[in-house]
């Protein structure tokens, strides 16, 4: 296919797709995915995946909202591998994912080897990052449930 109509074609596929507001397909195959720890991801693909596999389930996680809409959750710090493979056992993509820690805003307090974190934006309040002093994270999460409790 001649350089022209590729670019052409790439530039009405994003048309589309934010006409219809919808995430342009992802090219897959070659890419390194990066996602944030605590975040998720939409993937959108060309052709419906019927098998979805990551290498290590440990660092993120997929499920498939339909054939062509996958939801990547990262889990923890890393690189992993997602293989798509289509209702024949074909494969449609085999590519890279990376892991990373969210920094931006983000305040770090080490206490001696105890370490917490801040999310500041715009006033600083406890975050849960990975690595942070557990006694920290479960006062942390135990205080996020209890407001969730009152609010229901």
């Amino acid at each position: 296919m001649p350089h022209f109509s590729r670019s052409l074609l790439t530039f009405a596929s994003l048309a589309a797709a934010l006409l219809t507001n919808a995430p342009p397909a992802l090219a897959l195959d070659g890419d390194i995915l990066t996602v944030r720890t605590n975040m998720a991801r939409v993937l959108r693909i060309d052709q419906p995946a019927a098998t979805v596999i990551i290498g290590n389930p440990g660092i993120a996680d997929v499920t498939i909202q339909d054939p062509t809409t996958l939801i990547l959750t990262a889990k923890n710090y890393g690189q992993t591998n997602i293989i798509i493979l289509d209702a024949g056992g074909e494969p449609i993509a085999d590519t890279m994912i990376e892991v990373i820690q969210a920094s931006a805003d983000v305040v770090t307090v080490y206490q001696g080897n105890l370490r917490t974190s801040l999310s500041c934006t715009p006033a600083c309040q406890p975050t849960v990052m990975l690595g942070d002093d557990p006694g920290f994270t479960s006062n942390t999460i135990s205080s996020s449930t209890l407001v969730e409790g009152i609010a229901q």
